[in-house]
Order: C-alpha cells, then sequence, then structure tokens
C-alpha cells in the first residue's frame, strides 16, 4: 500500500477557504441560510428553488427596511430618539400600501390613530362665522 498523506474521497488537503455565507453573496442583512431551513420545515411544497429563500429574505428585508424607515420619522416627529411601538403603529396606519397590508394586524401598546369625528366637534355659531369673515378682510393682501 501507498502511504501518502492524502485525505480518503480524493480531498485535497491543504489551506481551507473562509466559508461566506449565503446572505454575503446575496448581498443581504437577512438570514438566507435559515429562511432556506424554515422553508424546509415547514414543509410549504415538497421542493422549491435555491433562490426561493434569496428571494424572501430580500423581500423581508426591504420590508423591514421600510417600517423602520417610517417608524423613525414618527418618532423624530414626536421628538424622540427612540423608536417604540407607538411610532410603529403610526408609521403602518398613515401608510397607504402598509396600512392594507398590515390591515388586520394589532400591534400591542400602539394605541389608536388621532382622530375625532366632525360630528362631534362644536358647531360654529353665527357670531364666530361672522367674526372669522371680518378677520380676512381685515387682512392686508399679499404682496406680489
Amino acid at each position: 500500500m501507498e502511504s501518502s498523506a492524502k485525505p480518503a474521497g480524493g480531498r485535497k488537503g491543504g489551506v481551507k477557504k473562509k466559508a461566506v455565507s449565503k446572505s454575503v453573496k446575496a448581498g443581504l442583512q437577512f438570514p438566507v441560510g435559515r429562511i432556506a431551513r424554515f422553508l424546509k420545515k415547514g414543509r410549504y411544497a415538497q421542493r422549491y428553488g435555491g433562490g426561493a429563500p434569496v428571494y424572501l429574505a430580500a423581500v423581508l428585508e426591504y420590508l423591514a427596511a421600510e417600517v423602520l424607515e417610517l417608524a423613525g420619522n414618527a418618532a423624530r416627529d414626536n421628538k424622540k430618539n427612540r423608536i417604540n411601538p407607538r411610532h410603529v403603529l403610526l408609521a403602518v396606519r398613515n401608510d397607504e400600501e402598509l396600512g392594507k397590508l398590515l390591515q388586520g394586524v394589532t400591534i400591542a401598546s400602539g394605541g389608536v390613530l388621532p382622530n375625532i369625528n366632525p360630528v362631534l366637534l362644536p358647531k360654529k355659531t353665527a357670531a364666530a362665522a361672522a367674526s372669522d369673515s371680518e378677520k380676512a378682510k381685515s387682512k392686508s393682501p399679499k404682496k406680489a
């Protein structure tokens, strides 16, 4: 028998390459490998393509970034440095497309959108309406 230092199975010995994750290859922050594992374990289909977890991770990452962007804006509007559930709710409900996507979702500790039905607001009296029109007339016209 030959006594060589070659490993079994025809593998070549030497320096191992550093592992590169699927997320890094796809240029994503969300874990592609973990999503692939969840797809397999969930038994959503008998088979799925290699690009499916990459696409799903990209979509989830986009949605998360969109919600965080809008929630950050809502937090800044309320003069806060930290996003809380209220800011997430305000962000989602004020955005038409996200509101439609998360229509039946309840966000814990989010509260509700500020909304007062116009019927419940105090009615303008004739005197108040007249004084408003006088104020509007008394103002000098804007210079062109």
